[in-house]
């Protein structure tokens, strides 16, 4: 795959790893110097220093250039195949919330100004009824929500990309671009936000101006709004994990959970 093909935050996130990690430690060498010794300390030094994630994304970058060397006839082998296979941290598995905590965290927000003036009640509701990441979340506009059959259609996610600012993009695969449908109490209170007035290629959770907000700045106020409601754990992460427990607790397919 060509980088022109790539996401642009995947280029944005090769090119920062590129100009901060591998550049400076062997962008000066020749490439028969590029050896399995180097790149395997390289990659070891990242690994421990910086994060698995920065030693993964730098060893695809190697790879990638000195697969093209091999293939243009510059050396006989590529070294990042025989580095040693580094291993990841554990993540923390999300748990679901119960319905107490689900109950508890909205009384909080609904008793927090800040977050009631940043739109997170409804936002999180949103989330919880669909499962969504905050990305997907902040970029369905209000053409892909039909509030007659109850469903939204989600197509994009938002992000942003240093030098070009945000960017509505399709999502990864076609099975993320997937219709929902809503439970009825989402379809009630999307409905209240619409009498409001709202244009069709506006963002249903959008700024005050009927623009894209920022995932980031979401997630920044997100983190505050649990820390002040003693919701430190929760992720958006959960939400998904939860929304999946509540399907399941009524018994739909894990098949159509996925889908």
């Amino acid at each position: 795959m060509r980088l022109d093909e790539r996401s642009p935050s995947t280029v944005a996130t090769y090119r920062h790893a590129w100009q901060k990690h591998v550049s400076p430690a062997i962008g000066g060498l020749r490439l028969s110097q590029v050896s399995v010794p180097v790149v395997d300390r390289l990659l070891l030094r990242l690994h421990g220093e910086v994060g698995p994630a920065t030693a993964r994304t730098s060893r695809a970058i190697i790879s990638g250039a000195m697969g093209r060397a091999v293939r243009e006839g510059a050396v006989p082998l590529n070294p990042a195949r025989d580095v040693r296979r580094l291993s990841s941290r554990p993540k923390r598995q999300p748990r679901a919330m119960t319905e107490e905590e689900s109950a508890a965290w909205f009384v909080g927000l609904a008793a927090d100004e800040e977050a009631v003036s940043r739109d997170l009640p409804e936002l999180t509701a949103f989330m919880l009824a669909t499962g969504l990441r905050i990305g997907e979340a902040l970029t369905v506009i209000w053409s892909e929500v039909d509030l007659d059959t109850g469903t939204v259609n989600v197509t994009s996610t938002l992000i942003r990309v240093t030098g070009q600012g945000l960017i509505r993009k399709r999502t990864k695969s076609e099975p993320g671009q997937r219709p929902l449908i809503l439970p009825s109490w989402c379809v009630s209170m999307l409905r209240r936000r619409e009498a409001l007035g709202v244009g069709t290629d506006e963002p249903v959770f959008g700024s005050e101006r009927g623009t894209f907000r920022d995932p980031r700045n979401v997630s920044r106020w997100l983190a505050e709004a649990r820390t002040k409601a003693g919701f430190d754990w929760v992720t958006s992460h959960v939400w998904r994990k939860t929304t999946v427990s509540i399907l399941d607790g009524h018994g739909i397919s894990a098949r159509i959970i996925a889908d």
